[in-house]
C-alpha cells in the first residue's frame, strides 16, 4: 500500500488550539484512497521543525507528504502553489524571530507543489467547500516546512510528491478569538480528506 505522510503543528502566537493537530490524530492509521495515512506533529520552531520533518521523509520514505497549516483569518481551504526561501515573522514557541533569513542558503529563491493542487481545489468546491489556490505561504513555519520539503525532494531528485495546504480556523478557535472567520472541525477533516481523494486520479 502507498503511504501518506500528513503532519499538522502544535499550537503557536496566541492560538492556543490548533486544528491541524485533532485532524492528523484522527486520520493517523487510516486509508483514504488507496494511501495509508502516517500522521506526525510538528514543533513550532524555526530551527528544528524543518529537521522534523525531513527526518520523518527519510524514516517513512512516503509516496506523498502533504503538510497542513492554520491560517486564522482566511475562509477558504487554500492549497499553497510555492514555497520561498525566506524565514521571517513573528517569534516562534521557543523565541527565535528570523528576520530576512534564507532557509537553505544554497537553495533555489523558490519550490512550486508538486500536489494536484488544481484538482484539489476544484473536487473542494465540487463537495461544497470554499477553496482557492494560495499564491503565498507567508514567510513563518508553514512555509518554512513547505519549502525544506520541496528543497528536500529536488535536491534528492526524490520521487515524494510534496506541498502544504492551510485551513481556515476551527470555531472552537473563533470563539476564543471573536471575529475569525470558521468551519466546524467535520467540514475541516473532510475538506483534508477530499483533498487525499485526487491524489493519482484523472479527473
Amino acid at each position: 500500500m502507498k503511504k501518506l505522510l500528513l503532519t499538522g503543528f502544535e499550537p503557536f502566537l496566541n492560538f492556543t488550539v490548533n486544528p491541524t493537530m485533532k485532524i492528523v490524530d484522527e486520520l493517523d492509521g487510516l486509508e483514504i484512497n488507496g494511501y495509508k495515512v502516517v500522521s506526525r506533529i510538528l514543533t513550532v520552531d524555526f530551527l528544528l521543525s524543518g529537521q522534523q520533518l525531513l527526518q520523518l521523509l527519510e524514516d517513512e520514505k512516503p509516496n506523498v507528504h502533504i503538510s497542513l497549516g492554520l491560517a486564522a483569518g482566511r475562509y477558504k481551504v487554500t492549497p499553497e502553489r510555492i514555497a520561498i526561501n525566506v524565514k521571517d515573522g513573528d517569534a516562534d514557541n521557543v523565541g527565535n524571530r528570523p528576520i530576512d533569513e534564507l532557509i537553505q542558503p544554497e537553495g533555489e529563491p523558490g519550490y512550486y507543489s508538486t500536489l494536484p493542487i488544481r484538482k484539489m481545489v476544484n473536487k473542494l468546491i465540487e463537495r461544497g467547500f470554499p477553496s482557492e489556490i494560495s499564491n503565498t505561504a507567508g514567510t513563518y513555519l508553514c512555509n518554512n516546512v513547505m519549502y525544506e520539503a520541496l528543497h528536500y525532494v529536488n535536491t534528492t531528485k526524490s520521487s515524494i510528491i510534496s506541498g502544504f495546504i492551510h485551513i481556515p480556523a476551527s470555531h472552537e478557535l473563533a470563539i476564543e478569538h471573536g471575529k475569525v472567520p470558521s468551519w466546524s472541525h467535520e467540514d475541516l477533516k473532510n475538506s483534508v480528506i477530499t483533498c487525499i481523494s485526487v491524489l493519482d486520479s484523472n479527473e
